[in-house]
């Protein structure tokens, strides 16, 4: 391995759950630079005024904040995103699988959420089977997907 995948799978990933009031600074800028900035998804658009509902989760490699995932109390998963100098290094899988797990633990029988089509095979590698058709969200092509969580 090289470069900069082979430099990021060697480093320490730490996942922290918590509200929008912990994690928020940090969850708004990673959102910022990947829906707002290389995205385009509008302003409007991405803060819908529903963060402080939510059980957040932010990644960190090495320290340094570079994914976010939220899991809204209807245990739909969204605004997964991770920066770009970190995608294919393991975070975004992180990332969901605390999401799913926080899922379990608050008893939801599934997991939703609205994928980016071109992120199906990432969600389908977790589980995850989709279903309707595609729809645009913010100007972006979706799918809608669920994962049933097996009792414990």
């Amino acid at each position: 391995m090289s470069g900069k995948l082979g430099k990021l799978l060697g480093a320490n990933l730490e996942i922290r759950e918590g509200n929008w009031a912990a994690l928020g600074p940090e969850a708004s800028e990673i959102r910022r630079v990947v829906f707002i900035e290389e995205q385009h998804v509008p302003l409007e658009e991405e803060w819908d005024g529903r963060d402080p509902e939510c059980r957040h989760f932010l990644a960190l490699l090495d320290g340094r904040e570079v994914g976010t995932a939220r899991l809204l109390p209807d245990a739909h998963i969204g605004r997964v995103a991770v920066l770009s100098e970190a995608r294919g290094a393991g975070v975004g899988a992180a990332l969901m699988r605390a999401a799913i797990d926080a899922a379990r633990r608050l008893g939801h029988p599934q997991v939703e959420l609205a994928a980016q089509t071109h992120a199906l095979d990432f969600y389908s590698r977790l589980g995850f089977e989709a279903y309707g058709p595609e729809f645009l969200d913010a100007g972006i092509l979706h799918r809608n997907m669920r994962l049933t969580l097996p009792c414990r």
